[in-house]
């Protein structure tokens, strides 16, 4: 009789542990997720110590907040001196900009206020004569929502200040920097369920490395390894859907609309990576009067994002754990963070941080 389906089924946890001891090649194997919930079912469930000395498995740029660039967090800064209501998610408070993180702009009188969502912003500003901006910060699985409210005739007093990123590019870019020695991806569940299979395709086929877009149990995680595992087998790479309960493979056409609608695609920064081609978003001209930068005259600056002895670019960029920055539980915690990995509940510092993650013994 076949076994039901569960989420929680150590005998299958079991199995699978056991099939990707088979899988595994005798020599590393590095995958790299960009995805915070990925590393948090990872760490907090311990899953590193079901895989075998020679696959290893690290987080890279999937927390938004960790690779929101300086340069956007000084011109929020910039926004909120000049007198506006900001409204932004709760992590952004605290990531550090050239001067000044957005909390220290709040404790100098500035007007910054932590939202929901979107939605919550715009009814702010329905409620006020003053600017409001909201500093719309994630990736594609955030963009529709504010796309949306852009769609749906919001006050004008009201803009956007946006930092939409895209991860299919942010992950191809990873391949060509030094060090990376990538052997695999697994892709965002989330993300991909707006976005789909071919835009993972499109920036990716040209390398020939698995990519198996996971979803977040603990089951799923050591399922889309496995799936991993198998085509470095067979010596193959190719796009594969390991997560088909909530991912189709031509993702949320809805949901794809509203982005292609409100939004084109730029060159934007990301925080440790630097600039990367077309991998981000701006407002089309029709949207322009909702463009907080123009609305407020910003001038592109790049930040200052060196940060003595911080390793974030290294973790960012899956070149280093955070057990390999000095830093890391020291001078460096929640309470009182040096980088922007610890400062994002879904960087990699701060999940290892929470759940104790460390190197395998």
């Amino acid at each position: 009789m076949t076994r039901p389906f569960e989420l929680s089924d150590p005998v299958r946890a079991r199995q699978l542990a056991d099939a990707i001891a088979i899988l595994a090649p005798p020599t590393l194997v590095k995958i790299v997720h960009v995805c915070g919930t990925h590393e948090m079912a990872i760490t907090q469930n311990g899953l590193r110590r079901f895989l075998p000395d020679k696959v290893e498995v690290l987080e890279g740029p999937g927390c938004p907040v960790c690779v929101t660039p300086t340069a956007d967090i000084d011109a929020v800064v910039q926004i909120a001196e000049a007198g506006a209501i900001i409204c932004t998610f709760g992590d952004m408070t605290r990531v550090p900009g050239t001067r000044l993180t957005l909390e220290q702009a709040r404790s100098k009188g500035c007007d910054i206020r932590v939202v929901l969502s979107t939605a919550e912003a715009v009814n702010i500003a329905r409620e006020t004569d003053r600017e409001v901006v909201f500093f719309a910060v994630g990736f594609e699985t955030t963009t529709p929502m504010t796309a949306a409210i852009l769609l749906d005739d919001p006050p004008k007093n009201f803009s956007v200040l946006v930092s939409h990123k895209k991860i299919p590019e942010a992950m191809a870019i990873l391949l060509d920097l030094p060090g990376t020695n990538i052997s695999g991806y697994l892709a965002p569940g989330h993300v991909s369920t707006i976005i789909g299979l071919a835009p993972y395709e499109q920036h990716l086929g040209k390398f020939n490395i698995p990519i198996v877009v996971g979803g977040f149990e603990p089951l799923d995680i050591l399922y889309s390894v496995a799936l991993i595992l198998r085509q470095i087998r067979d010596g193959k790479g190719f796009v594969e859907n390991g997560f088909p309960r909530a991912v189709a493979d031509k993702g949320n056409m809805a949901a794809q609309i509203l982005i292609e609608t409100v939004f084109e695609s730029t060159e934007v920064q990301w925080r440790g990576i630097g600039a990367i081609p077309d991998s981000g978003y701006r407002l089309r001209q029709e949207f322009a009067q909702f463009d907080a930068r123009e609305r407020f005259h910003i001038e592109g600056e790049t930040g200052d994002e060196k940060i003595p002895g911080c390793r974030c670019a290294d973790v960012l960029t899956a070149r280093a754990t955070p057990a390999d920055c000095p830093l890391f539980g020291t001078r460096c915690t929640p309470l009182s963070p040096v980088g922007p990995c610890m400062v994002g509940t879904e960087g990699a510092c701060s999940i290892w941080f929470r759940y104790g993650g460390r190197e395998r013994p």
